[in-house]
């Protein structure tokens, strides 16, 4: 979800950004190198969910993502769910050296798209590309898929920290974009309808019709 301030100084974003993909892909650990810059070799599967807010500063703007790391085990997946309502980004994570996890992008984008409230920006990661020997989905395979399902595409690594800041800068680049541009198209239009100079604006119709005076103006808020 994000939030805008109605105080153009002061603007401050929150979006939410959820972690979604199978079971050990290693969800919690992308949060964790991207949070805290540790990596833990022998993490357990998250139990619920979890998440951490991170600061980032987006064109001299204070963008928080919130990142929620959801559980990827099946028995899980009925409680993690409702979390994705609000979410306006998300990481859809795989593991490249085992193409079960590939397998189930689907499945997983398909959850998402059933559950958020909006169109969510997504990046396809193959997480684990230190894994180099035992890689069982090529890049151009990851490629491929996050083309046609109209994907950002990333491969990472937890272990070595490659491209794990720039996947998730990627998504909270393009959701700050899409809301900017919303927020100018919103200033545009107050713009056209606004009577010039605040002179009395005389509509065209009957002539026995008493010219129509400005509206006052109301405060302004702009949402996504």
């Amino acid at each position: 979800m994000a939030f805008v301030s109605e105080e153009e100084k002061t603007e401050d974003y929150l979006f939410k950004i959820v972690l979604v993909g199978d079971s050990a892909v290693g969800k919690s650990n992308l949060l964790a190198r991207f949070a805290r810059n540790e990596f833990y070799p022998n993490s357990k599967s998250t139990i619920g969910v979890e998440f951490q807010t991170q600061k980032l500063d987006i064109n001299g703007k204070e963008v928080k993502a919130q990142i929620w790391d959801t559980a990827g085990q099946e028995r899980f997946r009925a409680v993690t769910s409702a979390y994705y309502r609000g979410a306006v980004g998300a990481l859809l994570v795989y593991d490249i050296s085992r193409r079960q996890t590939f397998d189930s992008i689907g499945r997983w984008l398909n959850e998402l798209q059933t559950h958020s409230d909006m169109n969510v920006v997504t990046i396809l990661v193959g997480n684990k590309s230190d894994l180099r020997d035992a890689r069982e989905v090529s890049t151009a395979e990851g490629r491929a898929l996050a083309e046609a399902q109209g994907l950002f595409f990333m491969e990472t690594s937890a272990l070595d920290s490659s491209n794990v800041a720039a996947a998730f800068q990627t998504v909270v680049k393009e959701i700050y974009n899409i809301l900017s541009r919303k927020v100018m198209m919103s200033h545009e239009l107050k713009k056209q309808d606004a009577p010039l100079d605040g002179k009395t604006v005389v509509l065209q119709g009957d002539e026995n019709q008493e010219p129509a005076t400005e509206a006052p103006k109301s405060g302004g808020c702009c949402s996504s």
